[in-house]
């Protein structure tokens, strides 16, 4: 190797390190940002209000847990949070219940209009609950579907059938249908075949889907706030920005941010939880579908 190669391979070798040490920076520098917000917030809902108002950047002198039972008594942040559980928990079911078959009739079969059925499906891409808020309200309140968390659920998982359908259509048509084929000589209709092969095998979708939507249900805010009025019945999202207008007044900022956190838990639960299926399921649909 003469030296002129030899100095190209080191420039490259050189830029290539330079390269990596900058992204790793970069990630640091992201990961910071995205971070610190949250440990401050941990560390801010274990202070006094006078420490919070005082010192904010400083450490809590002691941890004050009594954030977290003023929360839950005074704020009611526990019954906003059961009310948003029930609902993600029916707007899950819903949304699965439509959105397994349909993928699996689009992903699988043909049949004649299965392009504009396809088409249709894919055209609510471009449609957002917040678009249709009026004649959605209106149609609501005219049936008498206002304050009733079964059908804000059914709203929400209308609202993401058009997404989960381009979701698990791809991973249905990356299943081989050999399985099916084995499965209906082996005496098995479709919907046995459906639970009993095709959705195990699209587990990975599935699993990300459901990730995906609970993160949607979980912070949606905008339709909740329109289509429910009763305050028995307000999900975390609306009880949070209640809340933060009481404290304008009334100056708690240690239940408010202990709110933030308790708010924060189950989001960061389910992530950890399921980051790995998470990470499969996008690899297997980006390669697959």
């Amino acid at each position: 190797m003469s030296a002129n190669q030899a100095s190209i391979k080191a420039k490259k070798k050189t830029s290539a390190s330079l390269g990596k040490l900058a992204l790793r920076v970069f990630l640091l520098v992201q990961t910071f940002i995205v971070v610190y917000p949250l440990i401050w917030n941990v560390f801010a809902s274990l202070k006094t209000n006078q420490e919070v108002m005082e010192s904010p950047w400083a450490l809590p002198t002691s941890f004050n847990w009594d954030n977290y039972v003023r929360a839950f008594t005074t704020a009611k942040i526990g019954d906003y949070m059961i009310n948003s559980v029930l609902v993600v928990v029916m707007s899950m079911g819903v949304l699965l219940l439509a959105a397994v078959p349909t993928a699996y009739v689009l992903g699988r079969m043909k049949f004649r209009g299965r392009s504009f059925l396809t088409n249709f499906y894919m055209a609510g891409l471009f449609i957002g609950g917040v678009y249709i808020i009026v004649p959605l309200f209106i149609m609501m309140n005219d049936l008498s579907m206002l304050d009733n968390r079964f059908w804000l659920s059914a709203v929400y998982a209308t609202g993401s059938l058009p997404f989960s359908v381009f979701l698990l259509t791809g991973f249905m048509k990356s299943i081989p249908h050999d399985y099916e084929e084995a499965a209906m000589i082996d005496g098995s209709g479709y919907f046995g075949t459906l639970f009993k092969v095709i959705v195990p095998m699209a587990r990975p979708g599935i699993i990300t889907l459901i990730v995906f939507s609970f993160f949607d249900f979980w912070n949606e805010y905008v339709l909740a706030m329109t289509l429910i009025t009763d305050d028995a019945k307000k999900t975390i999202p609306i009880g949070l920005a209640n809340l933060m207008q009481i404290q304008t007044f009334a100056t708690d900022w240690g239940s408010l941010f202990a709110g933030l956190v308790i708010v924060l838990v189950p989001t960061i639960l389910v992530y950890a939880l399921l980051q790995k299926k998470l990470t499969q399921g996008m690899m297997l649909g980006g390669v697959k579908g």
